[in-house]
């Protein structure tokens, strides 16, 4: 059974950096997909990197340029990197991952993935 546990979030402050991992155990498949996916309370959960197997990765709009999602293949953990951090990036994290065939725009636009994580907080202040 595959598990996914997400850790490194926390509380810090505008224009801070926070890195969270995901620790993927039990994944037995080559060719995949993973992701990164934030939520509000209240509101829907919007994708947020993702990588594919071959390292390509994907960003919506508004992380480009100050997030960066990376993996560790031989340990199997997923990062992303988070820069210059604002209050409207404050949510609940999760990782994603999933037996997929395709590129990280593909992976970042894909709606359904079957092993998520339990999430970790990220707080931004003003």
């Amino acid at each position: 059974q595959e598990r996914l546990a997400e850790s490194g979030g926390g509380s810090v402050q505008s224009g801070g950096s926070l890195r969270l991992s995901c620790v993927v155990s039990g994944k037995t498949y080559s060719s995949y997909c993973m992701a990164w996916f934030r939520q509000v309370p209240g509101k829907e959960r919007e994708p947020v990197a993702a990588i594919d197997a071959n390292g390509g990765t994907s960003y919506v709009d508004s992380v480009k340029g100050r997030f960066t999602i990376s993996q560790d293949s031989a340990k199997n953990i997923l990062y992303l990197q988070m820069n210059n951090l604002k209050p409207e990036d404050s949510a609940m994290y999760h990782c994603a991952a999933d037996r997929a065939y395709g590129g990280s725009a593909y992976c970042l636009v894909r709606s359904e993935y079957n092993n998520w994580g339990q999430g970790t907080q990220v707080t931004v202040s003003s």
